[in-house]
């Protein structure tokens, strides 16, 4: 069925403009985004195709290759990189959400929700590093390394320096496994051991170290796995 089939008040644009983005599904989103369908293909039919290839989540289709993307009928260069923007912005605005939250971050579970976002669907491995003032308020969050789908190494000189400068006085490590198991491995718990003496000769310190893989978390400070249902 093509859009200018639809009563009017199911168009996605009208739709939207009459109940407001939330009341639409991601399809019917995907469907402003990509504008136009294409010959023997409505826009709605090729954003409900893309959302099937992602299983229906729109984390998995943030992360295709532009290429992937290109590959389906009706998504060339330009529309491709409209979805990867937008989803992007998405992802940017959740995160801007979680440093806002003034709360205290206090159990590896926490940390786990916080960067899950970030570190879910990776076919890599990604370092990064939560700022937090004495309080355990988080002053910010960043990717310090990324690496192969089996290790990355950590920048201890480059957490060193912008904890300094971002005058964080305790910082969490939180980096992710691909291979699904969160239990760290020799390299993960020698490069924790050597972070955390670095850390300490200028009095910043290290509460936990996170290893987060797609259900379940390593917290180096509890030593223990965590999974979340």
């Amino acid at each position: 069925m093509r859009i200018k089939d639809l009563h009017p008040d199911e168009r996605p644009r009208e739709k939207m403009r009459l109940r407001g983005a939330r009341n639409l599904s991601n399809a019917e989103l995907l469907s402003i985004l990509l504008g136009s369908g294409t010959q023997g293909k409505s826009v709605t039919e090729v954003a409900q195709e893309l959302m099937t290839s992602a299983g229906g989540r729109l984390a998995v289709l943030g992360i295709m290759p532009l290429e992937q993307l290109m590959s389906f009928k009706g998504v060339g260069e330009a529309r491709a990189i409209i979805l990867t923007a937008a989803l992007e912005l998405g992802r940017r605005a959740f995160a801007e959400a979680a440093v806002l939250d003034k709360r205290s971050i206090t159990t590896p579970e926490m940390v786990y929700q916080l960067m899950l976002p970030q570190l879910k669907h990776l076919d890599h491995e990604e370092c990064w590093v939560l700022f937090l003032n004495r309080a355990n308020y988080l002053l910010s969050k960043e990717m310090i390394t990324s690496g192969s789908m089996e290790s990355t190494l950590l920048d201890t000189s480059r957490i060193l320096k912008r904890a300094i400068e971002k005058q964080s006085g305790q910082i969490i490590l939180v980096h992710n496994h691909p291979s699904g198991s969160p239990r760290p491995g020799q390299a993960d718990i020698a490069q924790t051991a050597r972070l955390k003496k670095a850390l300490g000769i200028v009095e910043i310190q290290l509460l936990d170290h996170v290893i987060i893989a797609e259900d379940s978390f390593y917290s180096f400070s509890e030593q223990r796995v965590g999974r979340m249902v």
